[in-house]
């Protein structure tokens, strides 16, 4: 269950409002007072956010399933949902896996693909590393257009004070559900007719976000709210306000919720003629072997980064392609995705190694790796103290200047 609060009229219609990454159910508190005299709102708060217990999600989808587990325990089961940036991602899940529950869905300041995923992994790393001020400061200029921040210090001031409070380990947990979120292929199981707010001056998720959104949701609407960056519940809280009430009146009026997706058929799997035995080994092969490139490709995107990645890919040719499709195979699909270790103990000892064998080319990118995998600057100025006394200070000294600028670039926030 999550931490939540309810609002409004008990036998009214449920309303449920997500909030934004680094924020409280009290983003919404504008809104309150006009969706109460028709609804029953449910604001709920992510882990570690605004004192709710820091247990963190690791994807979108395990938070809409507590959304859902807070809606069972209060016995409410058609509900409409509204959410904000990460409480949008939330959303978007709720339409695909509660279509049935669901009456209608407003997602705001919200895309099918929030960014780039190294972006979000390093700002993990920025607060692993410095903590939440430095990002909580930059606050601001992200959420709000620069004539409110000088109109309303003491709301901007309320805003900072929001993100300095979230749990760290909380807040790194969402940029890594962040990061992972890619739902373009998946809109069109959307089946609830969806409203898409953007701010005109959303740099985060920009109004471009919003119209891929519509394009790809069967039953969906636009509208742009003039003067407002990402926080536009809070920094236009009457337009939004209207466009939800007259969005979810109309919808759960019209749109009655659908019967439950029928359940899949599932056809007996062929018997094996005997003559065909080696080929379809053959194809099993085939099929093992594209699952291991798939797996592996999936683990080197998260621990080194798309970027890196990307231009590996890019510089392959056919005389390297072979190998970089080995690497992948191997390295990445069948040793890092074992589960006998996790991927910070896997990070200490690829460092060990490649500062023992001076391959300091590689170590450069796995100093990055090992602070996406949850390495500390300090925790990495240990082992590489502690790889001088076994394989020797000259290689230390060089491993030692590359992590430096690797910490410095990496955990420097962004101006």
């Amino acid at each position: 269950m999550l931490q939540h609060r309810l609002d409004g009229p008990d036998d009214a219609p449920v309303l449920v409002l997500g909030p934004a990454l680094g924020t409280t159910w009290h983003m919404w508190d504008r809104q309150i007072p006009e969706l109460t005299r028709s609804w029953r709102v449910l604001r709920f708060d992510l882990p570690g956010h605004g004192g709710a217990p820091a247990y963190p999600a690791d994807s979108a989808t395990s938070l809409a399933e507590r959304v859902l587990a807070t809606l069972d325990s209060l016995g409410v089961q058609r509900f409409g949902f509204a959410g904000c940036s990460i409480g949008g991602a939330v959303g978007i899940q709720l339409g695909i896996l509660a279509r049935e529950r669901l009456s209608s869905l407003a997602l705001i300041s919200t895309s099918p693909r929030f960014g780039t995923a190294d972006a979000w992994r390093q700002r993990g790393v920025v607060v692993r590393t410095n903590g939440l001020d430095p990002i909580a400061r930059s606050t601001p200029e992200r959420w709000f257009t620069e004539g409110f921040v000088e109109a309303q210090p003491a709301i901007v001031e309320w805003a900072v004070q929001m993100v300095r409070t979230t749990d760290p380990g909380c807040y790194i947990a969402a940029c890594e559900v962040l990061a992972a979120f890619d739902v373009r292929s998946e809109l069109g199981g959307i089946g609830v007719p969806t409203l898409v707010v953007a701010g005109a001056e959303d740099e985060a998720t920009p109004p471009a976000d919003a119209r891929a959104l519509v394009a790809g949701i069967p039953d969906a609407r636009l509208a742009i709210v003039p003067g407002a960056s990402h926080l536009t519940p809070v920094e236009q809280p009457g337009a939004v306000t209207e466009l939800i009430i007259r969005h979810f009146t109309t919808s759960w009026q019209e749109s009655p919720a659908g019967p439950p997706a029928p359940a899949p058929v599932i056809t007996p799997a062929p018997t094996r003629p005997t003559g065909a035995v080696a080929e379809l080994e053959s194809a099993d092969l085939v099929t093992a072997r594209s699952d291991t490139y798939d797996a592996g490709m999936k683990v080197r995107r998260e621990v080194l980064g798309d970027a890196h990645v990307d231009r590996a890919q890019e510089n392959a040719d056919d005389f390297t392609q072979d190998f970089q499709d080995f690497v992948t195979r191997y390295a990445w699909g069948e040793v890092w995705t074992r589960q006998g270790l996790d991927r910070r103990t896997r990070s200490v000892i690829t460092l060990t190694a490649l500062v023992a064998r001076g391959h300091y080319d590689e170590l450069t990118f796995h100093i990055r790796a090992a602070l996406r995998n949850g390495l500390t600057p300090e925790e990495i100025k240990e082992v590489l103290l502690q790889t001088a006394v076994y394989a020797g200070v000259p290689a230390a000294n060089s491993a030692f200047a590359v992590a430096q600028g690797v910490i410095r670039e990496e955990t420097t926030p962004d101006e």
